[in-house]
């Protein structure tokens, strides 16, 4: 691992942090970040608009991710985007000699890798400062020991070279986040814990009625006594018991050598049979990469990663969900986590920002970076700020022809939660919208949380759950009864704030390039014509989104119709047993005969690593994935739809859905 991790100065309360370095300033403007990075450093009143909504890909892109130690210093920004430019090239960051680096509002969105704060910080970069930041990334950069403040009057001091007071760069956060700061980093922290040198504070909130989320948390708080406490409230901070952790192999190598440089190699991990491994994110790589890309040497890092991981779960006893002979993989890892492992009111830990997707189950589960899962590793717990909760109530009753990813690409393009209102807040869902889905419609919805920057994303369990359990899982009835038994919220409890969307009306949604917020409705976009389509991954892998595109397909048969000239058509489901269960339905034959190429279960071409990535920035692709960011899936356009409208698209060579296409081909 990088020197300056595990070798990091202790810093306490009261002391300056000094910070000498320049200030890079992430504008909107290439030029003018080209020019900071040639050594004219901009005014403090330059006037020129901040980059908002920066996503970790445009922090590390895919492939950077390969690498896991100094290496990534090379590379911070890399896949920025700019007026539609990149202005940073390798090296040039770190040849800069930046110590902050500042943007504007929503910093860090999208996956939870890492690699990112690391490469910032790897390159020199010890603050950020920003209007807001992602959940994530924030616990990130302060898991590894980077400094992340709102507070813009920092930039005046570190311009003078006067020092920064902690007290400065903990101030607003919560009092073990801010103890972490303090100590340079999560895993200084729980040494200290461990040997009892500092403690987290006891929560003392008296009874009151509480939400799903802090009930969940309430009953896996970890305080000196057992049994969790009797009631959280916002602003609460403690440490819960996961009763799951998980990884993949884009994270599990970072993790391990952490685990190795500091607590030893032959050190089991704490209750390893709670802890699963897979390999999901990168066995499709080959596919997407080009001969020269190959020969550079990226595939030969990629599947270093995957033998570290294999290595390292043989010699913990991890059980490690691995790929597959057709060269795919048993299945995405929350998934297989929401098909197999994840139970109602379980606190769940996972290095992926989509791990929220087990809250279809009325699971709390938390999306986490590597420190997080190094630490958990050996505590067994994660840190919480208990979090406030966003009502979400879907009202109405939509058309056949709605299917949640319409409700969520509805809910993102809110002016609320597009400017932030959502960030760090439990997003659960209500109404009888919400009632009348199945878990996996219901999945889509916690899924997708991570999109609106949420903490995750919840629905209380019911008798739609209970007859999950017992219908895919061969769970007894009564115990699955038992297992939703009191898991809803309190009559009276609170919430930061509530969203009402009545869906009655609703059309089919379409969000723009560049952001998942950028939803309008698909008749807006009728007409474009696409070159790939992309029905499937995480979000739309799974048994309804497989009915949804085989319902629009067999129609399409039968008028004769199957994916028009100019179009590739690539479905893929999220796991192995999604794609049995195609088989025996019928399914995987019916894409066939209409024109789709099967690709077998794992991520893909939503990050950039399987087929059906875009090779021009002219490529247009219709994609049922969760994110559109820039360069995400490949340098062309991305638009998002439900699996319906990626169908109908397929079908129509051009964007539309499947009531439009109905009614060009059925008249009127």
């Amino acid at each position: 691992m990088a020197s300056w991790w595990h070798n990091r100065t202790v810093r306490r309360c009261g002391d300056e942090v000094s910070l000498p370095g320049r200030v890079l300033y992430l504008v909107d403007d290439p030029e003018a970040v080209h020019a900071q990075l040639s050594g004219r450093d901009l005014a403090p009143d330059h006037g020129l608009p901040l980059r908002h909504d920066i996503s970790t890909d445009e922090i590390t892109p895919a492939r950077i991710c390969y690498h896991f130690d100094d290496t990534l210093g090379e590379f911070p920004y890399l896949g920025l985007a700019c007026q539609g430019k990149r202005p940073v090239g390798r090296g040039a960051v770190k040849a800069g000699g930046f110590v902050a680096s500042v943007s504007g509002r929503r910093r860090g969105k999208g996956s939870s890798r890492e690699a990112a704060p690391f490469a910032e910080m790897s390159a020199g970069i010890r603050l950020a400062v920003a209007e807001s930041f992602e959940r994530i990334y924030e616990a990130n950069c302060t898991n590894l020991g980077m400094f992340t403040t709102t507070d813009f009057a920092v930039l005046d001091r570190l311009r003078a070279g006067i020092g920064v007071s902690l007290d400065a760069l903990t101030d607003g956060k919560d009092p073990i986040t801010a103890e972490i700061v303090r100590l340079g980093g999560l895993f200084h922290y729980n040494v200290a814990r461990l040997q009892g040198h500092v403690a987290p504070p006891e929560v003392t909130t008296p009874p009151r009625p509480m939400t799903l989320a802090e009930k969940i948390i309430a009953s896996h708080a970890r305080q000196r006594r057992r049994g969790g406490v009797a009631a959280v409230a916002p602003g609460d901070a403690t440490f819960v018991t996961a009763d799951l952790r998980f990884s993949h192999e884009y994270v599990t190598p970072m993790a391990s050598a952490m685990w190795d440089n500091t607590v030893g190699p032959s050190v089991p991990l704490t209750e390893a049979a709670s802890v699963l491994f897979f390999r999901d994110h990168l066995t499709l790589l080959r596919r997407a990469m080009t001969p020269d890309e190959i020969a550079g040497g990226s595939l030969a890092l990629a599947d270093a990663l995957a033998a570290h991981q294999r290595e390292f779960a043989a010699r913990m006893g991890v059980r490690l969900h691995d790929e597959t002979p057709d060269g795919g993989s048993e299945g995405i890892c929350h998934t297989i986590v929401l098909e197999r492992y994840a139970l109602p009111g379980q606190v769940l830990l996972g290095t992926d920002s989509h791990t929220c997707q087990a809250g279809a189950l009325g699971a709390l589960a938390i999306g986490c970076g590597t420190t997080e899962m190094f630490n958990a590793w050996f505590t067994r717990d994660v840190r919480v700020c208990v979090p406030g909760t966003l009502l979400v109530e879907v009202v109405g009753r939509p058309s056949d022809e709605i299917a949640a990813k319409d409700i969520m690409l509805l809910l993102l393009a809110h002016p609320l939660v597009r400017s932030g209102g959502a960030l760090g807040l439990v997003l659960e869902y209500a109404g009888d919208a919400v009632r009348a889905m199945g878990v996996e419609e219901r999945a889509t919805l916690t899924n997708m949380a991570s999109e609106a920057g949420g903490f995750t994303g919840l629905v209380a369990p019911d008798d739609k759950v209970v007859e999950y359990l017992v219908s895919r899982r061969e769970m007894h009835a009564t115990e699955a009864e038992r297992l939703v038994a009191d898991l809803a919220p309190d009559p009276g409890c609170q919430y930061a704030a509530t969203i009402r969307l009545n869906v009655s009306d609703l059309e089919p949604m379409i969000a723009t390039p560049g952001d998942p917020g950028n939803g309008r409705p698909a008749r807006e976009l009728e007409g474009t014509r696409i070159r790939i389509a992309y029905g499937g991954s995480c979000t739309a892998g799974k048994r309804t989104d497989m009915d949804m595109m085989a319902a629009v397909l067999r129609w399409g048969l039968g008028h004769g119709l199957r994916a028009a000239d100019g179009v590739r058509f690539l479905v893929q489901c999220g796991s192995q047993d999604v794609q049995r269960y195609c088989e025996e339905v019928g399914h995987i034959d019916l894409f066939r005969r209409a024109g789709a190429e099967i690709v077998p279960p794992s991520c893909g071409a939503c990050i950039n690593a399987g087929p059906g990535v875009s090779r021009s920035a002219d490529d247009v692709t219709m994609a049922s994935i969760n994110r559109n960011f820039p360069g995400r899936s490949g340098p062309g356009q991305v638009y998002l739809a439900s699996p319906a409208t990626v169908a109908a698209s397929a079908l129509a060579g051009v964007i539309t859905t499947w009531p439009a296409l109905r009614r060009r081909i059925e008249g009127d």
